[in-house]
């Protein structure tokens, strides 16, 4: 099911923009060295990369919230993974130039350094890593379902089918505790309510979700997903659901798919501080028959799973 990098290295890249879009929440674009772009020219959806961000200077001290002034001065001295949002390809006559778009959540020492990158900085990259998202043969419906900061691949993988899958129609699910803490830009679109631009601009329809009710739908993710099923009906054999967030989240995914009867790939989030399976500290437990489970880790063997094989450990 999965499609595993065969080529990876450590390389360069500089940082084209790093623009807040929410109060805690950034968009950071980047641009690969010429060895960076020959290796994540063929990069999927679900797939990640290291960052180094031990050498990046804190920002001014007023820039800093206040909830992390403690914690900010703290040493970095592992790579952090991200995902993408975005991956742009541009043929040259020296070869591919690949840009990346990565949106981040300031929560941490690591992140609150990010903060303070601007256009022309460098920074070492380590990828790409890891198993993305395979689309299945025949797919005529891909659902796509996010919580939080598991949208950014979510993301990525609209992006991708809508350019590579064109036949298949897309439809996504977003969801976040409050409207706050959607990682996009919302506006009120004239025919059909909030509106999320990213997935505008690509034609993917979007459903929104807060837990508090204060954008979208009333609820979680899973129960919006839920009752768009119960008003669309579609093939399960040629759909397939597409999902990243917290495990609670996940698990309650993987049951909806299961109810009906359509596969589903989840991309796990674990502590990757290695990003290539030295360090065993990303573990998942998967199931290895009938009566007996495995771990498995999220970085090498994931982070995208089959959910049938998932152990789920949701809260």
């Amino acid at each position: 099911m999965h499609n595993e990098a065969t080529q990876k290295g450590v390389f360069q890249a500089e940082v084209l923009s790093n623009q807040q879009i929410r109060r805690c929440y950034y968009r950071l674009n980047m641009k690969f060295d010429a060895r960076g772009s020959r290796l994540f020219q063929n990069v999927l959806p679900g797939q990640f990369l290291e960052m180094d961000l031990s050498a990046i200077s804190l920002p001014d001290e007023t820039q800093i919230p206040e909830n992390l002034k403690d914690k900010a001065s703290r040493q970095v001295m592992l790579r952090r993974p991200f995902s993408f949002s975005d991956v742009i390809i541009t043929p040259t006559a020296d070869g591919p130039c690949v840009k990346v778009e990565i949106l981040y959540c300031v929560l941490g020492p690591a992140t609150v350094r990010m903060m303070s990158l601007k256009k022309g900085d460098t920074i070492n990259i380590l990828g790409p890593l890891g198993n993305g998202f395979s689309i299945p043969d025949h797919l005529t419906h891909a659902l796509l379902i996010a919580g939080g900061m598991g949208s950014p691949p979510i993301l990525h993988l609209a992006s991708h089918l809508k350019h590579h899958n064109p036949n298949v129609e897309v439809v996504s699910f977003i969801g976040a505790r409050n409207i706050e803490d959607l990682p996009f830009t919302v506006r009120i679109g004239n025919f059909k309510g909030l509106v999320l631009e990213e997935f505008e601009l690509i034609r993917v329809p979007s459903h929104i979700a807060t837990d508090d009710g204060s954008a979208g739908f009333d609820g979680f993710v899973t129960d919006c997903m839920r009752h768009w099923l119960e008003d669309n009906k579609i093939d399960p054999k040629a759909s397939a659901v597409f999902a990243c967030g917290p495990e609670p989240m996940l698990a309650g995914t993987a049951k909806l798919a299961k109810d009906y009867d359509m596969p589903c790939q989840v991309s796990m989030e674990r502590m990757m501080a290695c990003g290539i399976g030295l360090c065993q500290s990303c573990a998942v437990e998967t199931k290895k028959d009938d009566n007996h489970t495995e771990y498995q880790l999220c970085c090498k063997n994931g982070p995208v799973f089959d959910a049938e094989k998932v152990n789920f450990h949701a809260e």
